[in-house]
């Protein structure tokens, strides 16, 4: 099995394109979000809480998702192609650090799942997700 070092480009900038979106989601959402919901539950909850999200911040986790993408096409590290993949991959990725956040995330004995480590497990996911669609979508072997 031979692996593409594209698909490691890829993977590097989907594990930034996913922290760019999980910071703008958190801030702007924080900051101008109107209304806070609990993605687990879609209970409203206080703009600050781990697991909350709401449409400005998700807005702002889309285009934070699609910065880095954009600028790694212009640097030539990846395709169009690429620019979608690691964009969907930052998304997903964040959204799966606020159900992280919400389910496990300084709960009775999660004690060691700290801010850190969720954001280790964030950008490790969003890469994933890119390598993983750049071989099965994009063809990179």
């Amino acid at each position: 099995f031979n692996l593409n070092s594209d698909l490691f480009l890829l993977g590097y900038v989907a594990s930034l394109s996913t922290k760019l979106a999980d910071t703008f989601a958190s801030e702007i959402g924080k900051a101008y979000g109107k209304t806070t919901f609990l993605i687990t539950t879609f209970e409203k909850v206080e703009p600050g809480t781990e697991g909350a999200v709401s449409l400005e911040g998700t807005l702002a986790a889309m285009v934070g998702g699609l910065l880095l993408p954009l600028y790694g096409l212009g640097v030539d590290l990846i395709t169009p192609g690429g620019v979608v993949v690691a964009t969907i991959a930052a998304f997903l990725a964040t959204n799966a650090e606020s159900v992280i956040g919400a389910t496990i995330q300084g709960k009775a004995g999660f004690t060691w799942m700290t801010n850190e480590v969720v954001n280790f497990v964030n950008t490790l996911i969003g890469a994933s997700i890119a390598i993983s669609s750049g071989i099965f979508i994009l063809n990179m072997v």
